[in-house]
């Protein structure tokens, strides 16, 4: 069973992963609400990678809420008004659940659009996959190295920092072939690891979703990934095995939202005050278990999603700044991500001897300079990565 035919689609732009992508526009050139919905996407992406950075951060270099409360710092004074203003960072991680639903909306958008157009379109799954595998690994790679080289350096300061893991050959090579999670844990401190390789393992059976997307309706391909996704949580994530059949609705709800854009709809009512409620809930549903969070932060940014990329971009300046800014940002959002952790553990070791500081400023002047840190290691890893991918995908357009 297949969905009707679309009229008027627009042109796809290319599908990139929100972890180590960018999405680009289509050789045909976007319309402007297209090109309002990239620069939306990079924002977002940006967003949420500051969000899991400063989450980490301050992790690593503060002595936290509950211990900083202990100190009956005066409410007006300005390091207890920055650190109660950083409380809402306590959640950071729903990061991770918005970069998979903008994954699985960029990655599957282009080929939706082709299948909607041409209902005998298949995915070269050949071309499909280098482009993955060009697209992640060369900066992986980069980040593993730069994650032993910094390890090195934090295991030789005492006391040694507790995020860091084993930096043997097993545990490298468990991450570098997206195994953190299954076969080991993540290399060194490089802990954020964890949702790459259940990113990889999503692109891996994307083939096998487009098959069945070929047959059947996107709803019945839901329903029958949720059931999945269920059952993976109670046999899998329940006895510490992290794969992606636990996490794949997240990724799937990104694709359905793909698909409804490219069929024209705009969101429903409601949407950002069901998102809100629904946040709220997987704030709540933290202190049990981050699993259950997760999928109620997915259903809650996704419904913000759909929204949102209808939505114009802001005229006003201080909004328009800041988009501009986190739009920046998003760019190199996968650097960023890739590279924070072991760069905070290394300077904390290096300024603090892995002491949490009572200050929360820190925290904020070491996130402020790792986006310049990040956008070099962009520049010299990345970067050439995305254009190759990009010129792969034009020699198989």
């Amino acid at each position: 069973m297949s969905d009707p035919p679309i009229k008027n689609v627009l042109p796809a732009a290319t599908g990139m992963p929100a972890l180590p992508a960018n999405a680009s526009v289509s050789s045909s050139g976007p319309s402007t609400s297209g090109l309002a919905s990239e620069r939306m996407i990079d924002a977002l992406r940006g967003f949420a990678a500051l969000l899991v950075a400063y989450f980490h951060c301050r992790q690593i270099s503060w002595i936290g809420m509950e211990a900083f409360h202990r100190y009956h710092m005066p409410l007006w004074h300005p390091g207890a008004i920055a650190a109660w203003l950083t409380l809402p960072v306590a959640w950071g991680s729903a990061g991770v659940p918005i970069f998979f639903v903008i994954s699985g909306y960029c990655i599957h958008r282009s080929s939706a659009s082709r299948l909607m157009a041409n209902p005998d379109y298949r995915l070269d799954n050949g071309e499909f996959l280098l482009r993955r595998f060009v697209r992640i690994y060369p900066a992986l790679l980069a980040a593993l190295v730069l994650t032993l080289v910094a390890d090195s350096i934090s295991l030789s300061l005492f006391p040694v920092s507790h995020k860091i893991l084993s930096i043997g050959p097993r545990a490298f090579l468990v991450n570098l072939f997206s195994l953190q999670g299954v076969a080991g844990r993540t290399f060194g401190s490089n802990g954020a690891l964890w949702t790459l390789a259940i990113e990889v393992q999503f692109y891996l059976f994307y083939p096998l979703v487009f098959a069945l997307r070929r047959r059947f309706s996107m709803n019945t391909v839901m329903v029958f990934i949720a059931i999945i996704n269920v059952a993976s949580a109670f046999a899998l994530q329940r006895h510490g095995i992290i794969v992606f059949p636990s996490y794949w609705i997240s990724w799937m709800l990104g694709a359905w939202i793909a698909e409804a854009r490219l069929r024209g709809r705009t969101g429903f009512p409601f949407a950002y005050t069901t998102a809100a409620v629904l946040g709220a809930a997987g704030c709540g549903a933290y202190h049990f278990g981050q699993f259950g969070a997760f999928q109620l932060w997915s259903i809650a940014f996704a419904c913000f999603f759909f929204k949102a990329l209808s939505q114009p971009w802001p005229k006003f300046a201080i909004g328009n700044l800041v988009m501009e800014g986190l739009t920046k940002i998003g760019e190199f959002s996968y650097s960023l991500y890739l590279i924070h952790l072991p760069l905070f553990v290394l300077i904390c070791s290096l300024l603090f001897r892995s002491v949490l500081q009572f200050s929360i400023w820190p925290s904020f002047v070491l996130t402020l300079s790792m986006v310049p840190i990040a956008w070099v290691f962009w520049f010299c890893f990345e970067k050439p990565a995305v254009d190759i991918a990009r010129r792969l995908r034009r020699q198989h357009a």
